[in-house]
């Protein structure tokens, strides 16, 4: 098999193949005219040549590359693993099925939908040489040769995600727009933007100007890890306004890629009470939080912060338009409330135990505001506990409990995303070896990730449907750059790509195989990844003496 990555779900080897040179035709149809003009623009660019795009019919003895949504192609299945055809998915992995087929005549790309011929050219790209992924002619190419191949590929499963703090450290526009493509080349689909959290908002708010005036700075951040007490002195902070926003989820759109934000609440709120410090529950005035952890300051969740809730996710909801919102609900202290006279007479009023159920009753009524919508709430596994309302989507995080968690949720006829610290958590180092750069913990290897299995082996078979996905997350406190975010994400979020798209029967030793030569790819695309072998001089922490 050609180093293709992830893994299809089927690949044979055919005749003559095709050749493709200046002036060449991308034919497609109305449906697939959008995906044509993305390919053309990256061909373009790699090349120099011209690239025309035409309708259907359309011939070339410069070579063709043939685009069209047709029918469902009912022989291909629904995905590569153990889905339930009619199961509920994110979207529905058949939608995103294709066939690529290459012979003397040219390429044909076939799928049921755009998407599926979207994900037949990110195929088709690594058919081709690795520097065709630059962004203008690193050598003068006459011609380029395709060799003559059949696919036929599903994914297994609908979510198939990469998650990025942007509260401990802010990342700029250019770097979210880069980490789409790379996204989308590896065929994930969600994008999930953690936008909010006890040290910084990053989403301008019309209601609520103070969110990005003052809470979208602090004073300074740890220096060193966080156990060493060290401050770097220095002031950090950022946002997006509506208009960055808007854009990223339509560069995103035109990949297949959803963007997913979360506003978390009701804990890492501190940042948001600096800024109204009426949201609290003491009326101290406080300042973003300028450590790493969890805050003890969360909202009062009287109707004020209710409505403050309500109104951000509504704004929200007029710039992310996909049927997904994350409002967190994980690490939330109680212990403010405990010790609230308002808190403890609020509970009265609406007859709770104590306050130890009033998260339950707020992501209610957050999990209304959202509905109301037709949209659907995302939280983290923390709200199982707290009965997570109906229709939620349940992201399993917390170690063992992220397993418990999603049995439990799955059982109560809930959606889950997998995403366990131990395989998922791209801020842990990916060894032990002191040259990696400083990190939260230790560790997590490419090989770790790739042996994940996203259905848990305790639940059962015909609850299997109900696990969508698998998620990556890069948490941010020891993450200050671009280039060392690329590190952190690449190559386990290929891993990680490869275990969401391709069936269980995955081998580790060919999927190292095919990642040798993939790394090309990143390399040609300008992304800093780590070497199989370890970081590089420029990446470690420390000097090793050859």
């Amino acid at each position: 098999m050609m180093e293709l990555l992830p893994r299809p779900t089927s690949y044979r080897e055919g005749g003559p193949g095709a050749e493709l040179s200046d002036g060449m035709v991308i034919s497609a149809d109305s449906a697939s005219s959008g995906v044509a003009d993305l390919l053309a623009s990256e061909l373009r660019a790699a090349t120099g040549w011209q690239v025309n795009i035409a309708g259907p019919g359309a011939d070339s003895a410069n070579g063709l590359i043939r685009l069209e949504v047709r029918g469902n192609l009912g022989d291909l299945g629904p995905g590569t693993g153990d889905r339930a055809a009619d199961g509920p998915a994110f979207p529905d992995p058949g939608a995103e099925k294709y066939r690529l087929t290459v012979t003397e005549a040219g390429v044909e790309i076939v799928a049921p939908t755009p998407a599926g011929v979207f994900y037949g050219t990110r195929t088709l790209r690594q058919l081709l040489p690795a520097d065709l992924f630059r962004s203008a002619p690193s050598t003068a190419r006459t011609a380029v040769a395709v060799e003559g191949v059949e696919i036929s590929d599903a994914p297994r499963f609908g979510w198939r995600g990469i998650g990025l703090d942007l509260s401990r450290h802010f990342f700029p526009k250019d770097f979210v727009l880069k980490l789409v493509d790379l996204a989308s080349l590896h065929k994930l689909n969600v994008l999930h933007l953690h936008l909010t959290d006890d040290q910084g908002w990053r989403a301008q708010i019309d209601g609520y100007p103070r969110l990005t005036e003052v809470g979208a700075w602090r004073r300074e951040s740890p220096a060193g890890h966080y156990t060493e007490g060290r401050k770097d002195g220095t002031p950090h902070g950022g946002f997006f306004t509506k208009a960055d926003l808007a854009e990223i989820v339509a560069y995103a759109a035109r990949r297949f890629v959803t963007v997913l934000p979360e506003i978390d609440m009701p804990g890492h709120m501190q940042a948001a009470i600096a800024s109204y410090p009426e949201l609290g529950n003491t009326g101290e005035q406080l300042e973003v939080l300028t450590n790493w952890g969890i805050s003890e300051h969360v909202l009062n969740l009287e109707e004020n912060a209710v409505r403050f809730c309500t109104d951000v996710l509504e704004e929200i909801m007029e710039v992310f338009p996909g049927r997904y919102v994350h409002i967190g609900g994980d690490e939330c202290p109680t212990t403010e409330w405990e010790s609230s006279p308002r808190a403890r007479q609020l509970c009265e009023r609406l007859g709770l135990a104590g306050p130890q159920e009033l998260q339950g009753w707020f992501t209610a009524r957050m999990s209304e505001v959202i509905s109301a919508k037709g949209r659907r709430l995302v939280g983290w596994n923390e709200i199982v506990d707290a009965d997570a309302p109906p229709g939620s989507v349940i992201l399993c995080w917390e170690g063992k409990n992220a397993w418990r968690a999603a049995v439990e949720a799955a059982r109560a006829g809930l959606e889950v995303v997998m995403a366990p610290e131990p395989w998922c958590y791209f801020d842990w180092a990916y060894s032990d070896d002191p040259r990696e750069p400083l990190a939260i913990r230790s560790a997590i290897s490419v090989e770790q990730v790739y042996s994940l299995e996203p259905v848990p082996d305790d639940l059962e078979k015909d609850l299997a449907h109900r696990v969508i996905g698998a998620q990556c997350q890069l948490w941010s406190e020891y993450v200050a750059t671009p280039q060392h975010a690329e590190y952190m994400y690449f190559p386990r979020a290929c891993a990680l790509a490869e275990v969401a798209w391709s069936g269980r029967d995955r081998s580790w030793e060919d999927f190292e195989r095919r990642l040798s030569a993939h790394l090309a790819r990143l390399g040609a695309l300008g992304v800093n990844y780590r070497p199989l072998d370890g970081p590089n001089p420029g990446q470690a922490r420390t000097w090793a003496t050859p």
